[in-house]
């Protein structure tokens, strides 16, 4: 990191610019190369004038009293108020947080004390209820008291700190004297003066980035007032880096790793903009940056009818609630990308067995950032393409909760949090997720078995994980080879008109050395089945090349006859059929049993495929059509890719 006195912090931002134009943005984004001493005048100014009272963060007296009223005249905000209210009873009858690290991580304890934190605060800005906030004061002496709060894995610093930030922010008039002091001394100097040796974080473009400068901006701001020098270079330092992050949106919103490490990131990201904007009055041109905003389509899009998402990358397939939609909706004044929010939220509200302490920890945010939620009415789009590092479509036949829903994808296994899976698809029809990802297993059950598992070349132990290779996931597998982990696959054709929408995803890269060509094209009939089509060619050798096709499912396999299987789950059914090769015979794969000793198993999966040997330099066609229950139809005639 680039070391300077704080009285000359680099910050290339223009505070007065509006995050309405893009123009301006990319005026911002080119400046922050740059020195600009004028700026950080700017920044130090604002931050002189910024108020000096507390709370000042996100949610000061006024917008506080808005809230109350909103959440009066609201139903479904008066539930989830009342499920934060609970959540901060839960919280009051239980001891404070400990010390105790899982493996090399201090993660859990940091977000379970600002779950606690948020929640108690919260409940007490809106209630006046002094015993939230006495509790959420012993969180946060809890927290003060650590040693450090493990700095080795600063995500653990972020979270902690902007943990303390918002108590002491929230609750300043009502902490005893000598615990605010002790409060605001563990921000200061396991927080924010910590941050200062650097690390690779500072400048990544992961949601690192994201989560360290937007949890150390929010301690910044909370202690401006006593140290403004350091609240100017946290913040400079934040708003000149943060952008190098915000580029993995670009260009039309497609986050690289995937729909659960969105929400991850861009939860702090959203976190970094309304800080700046409720103490300095200014985003810096955040929110204008090219493919923000419209990321949130993205996420919305991830999800199918299900409400499962497209957990590829190193997510999960339940997303749960996602308080930062509320803010990117409001952000736009669009409700339709409530769609799944709303239900997802009133069945999280429904569910008798949910547990207070295991709400999300940002839940009081989905309040202060939400506006009505009577009049969400369903989006209009129903097909869907993003390009970036990580490209992906989504072609749905309509927003029903029955509808067939199909998503692929594209990237390269080299990405970040990647697995091997380019070109594989995830199905909803009739209410059941048919074509499943795995999805990740637990970091610490893989590194405390010595497994590296951010080697990622093409030997790397990565690929080891069975979830993570080639060989679990809806994809082709060439000689039993792993993917290239070099290799990068584009989406080079998409279309959302005509009998039947599609892409296609150009494969040849991601099997350099294996296949001399290689394209997969996946297709949303009118009928609502769905037809994947894959042309490969093989190596011009001898010998010839085995490809198998696969597809990971949790659907029962009832019957297989050929080139024909019925698969069946909840009282559904789904009828798959291989096309071409004429004569292919589908077989079941295990997937439940572990591979290997760091592998967890899959309990109540298989894989449905088959496999075709392909003689030297000849080319071949595979053809597989998935058709619900809910629908009738004939076997469609093939056509090339290319005519598609």
């Amino acid at each position: 990191m680039l070391k300077v006195p704080p009285n000359r912090v680099i910050l290339s931002a223009m505070p007065n610019l509006q995050a309405s134009s893009s123009l301006l943005a990319l005026l911002v984004l080119c400046r922050f190369a740059f020195a600009a001493p004028q700026a950080v005048e700017e920044l130090a100014k604002r931050i002189e004038a910024a108020p000096k009272t507390h709370p000042r963060l996100f949610l000061n007296k006024e917008r506080a009293e808005s809230l109350q009223r909103r959440i009066a005249a609201d139903p479904i905000l008066a539930k989830a108020f009342a499920f934060v209210k609970s959540s901060a009873d839960a919280s009051v009858e239980v001891d404070p947080v400990t010390r105790q690290k899982v493996g090399r991580r201090l993660l859990g304890v940091s977000r379970t004390c600002l779950k606690r934190v948020v929640c108690l605060a919260f409940t007490y800005r809106m209630t006046g209820d002094v015993r939230y906030a006495k509790r959420a004061q012993v969180e946060m002496l809890a927290a003060a008291a650590f040693d450090d709060w493990t700095p080795s894995h600063f995500l653990d610093v972020a979270e902690m700190t902007a943990a303390l930030a918002v108590g002491y922010d929230w609750l300043y008039a009502d902490l005893d004297p000598k615990a605010r002091a002790i409060i605001r001394a563990a921000i200061v100097e396991k927080g924010l003066k910590t941050s200062l040796r650097g690390g690779w974080w500072v400048k990544t473009t992961n949601n690192w980035n994201q989560v360290c400068h937007g949890g150390l901006s929010v301690g910044a701001l909370a202690v401006l007032e006593d140290e403004p020098e350091l609240a100017t270079r946290i913040v400079a330092r934040a708003v000149k880096n943060v952008p190098r992050a915000m580029r993995e949106y670009e260009p039309n919103g497609a986050y690289p790793e995937g729909p659960g490490y969105w929400t991850y990131g861009t939860s702090f990201n959203v976190l970094l903009i309304d800080a700046l904007r409720s103490v300095l009055a200014t985003d810096f041109g955040l929110t204008a940056a090219k493919g923000f905003l419209e990321s949130a389509d993205y996420y919305l899009q991830m999800a199918g009818p299900t409400g499962l998402h497209f957990n590829y990358s190193d997510c999960g397939a339940k997303g749960g609630v996602a308080p930062v939609m509320y803010w990117f909706a409001a952000q736009r004044d669009q409700a339709s990308l409530l769609w799944r929010e709303r239900t997802v939220l009133q069945d999280f509200l429904r569910d008798t067995k949910a547990s207070a302490t295991g709400a999300n920890r940002l839940l009081p945010f989905l309040l202060i950032w939400a506006r009505s939620m009577e009049e969400v009415g369903a989006p209009a789009a129903t097909h869907f393409k993003a390009l970036g590092r990580t490209p992906v479509a989504v072609h749905r036949s309509g927003w029903n909760s029955d509808a067939t829903f199909v998503a692929v994808k594209g990237g390269s296994p080299g990405s970040n949090h990647a697995h091997m899976d380019i070109g594989s698809f995830v199905m909803d029809a009739d209410g059941v997720r048919w074509a499943s990802d795995l999805g990740a297993q637990s970091y610490h059950s893989l590194e405390s078995k010595g497994i590296k598992l951010w080697d990622r070349g093409q030997g790397g132990q990565r690929w080891t994980i069975f979830r993570l290779n080639s060989d679990a996931h809806n994809t082709l597998v060439v000689d039993g080879k792993m993917q290239i982990v070099k290799g990068v696959a584009p989406i080079e054709d998409y279309t959302s008109k005509g009998p039947m929408p599609h892409t296609i995803v150009g494969l040849g890269r991601v099997y350099t050395g294996q296949l001399a060509a290689a394209r997969r094209g996946v297709g949303l009939r009118s009928d609502r089945s769905v037809l994947v089509q894959d042309e490969i060619q093989a190596l011009d050798r001898e010998a010839a090349t085995t490809v198998r096709w696969g597809m990971v499912t949790r659907a029962k396999v009832e019957s297989v006859r050929g080139g024909l299987a019925v698969l069946t789950r909840g009282g559904k059914r789904l009828t798959l059929v291989v096309l071409s090769p004429l004569g292919a015979k589908l077989q079941i794969y295990n997937t439940e049993k572990p591979r290997a000793s760091h592998d967890h198993p899959n309990r109540g999966t298989c894989m449905i495929g088959f496999e075709v040997e392909v003689a030297g330099s000849a080319k071949q066609r595979l053809a597989v059509l998935l058709t619900p229950g809910s629908v009738r139809v004939n076997g469609p005639e093939l056509t090339p890719l290319a005519d598609w």
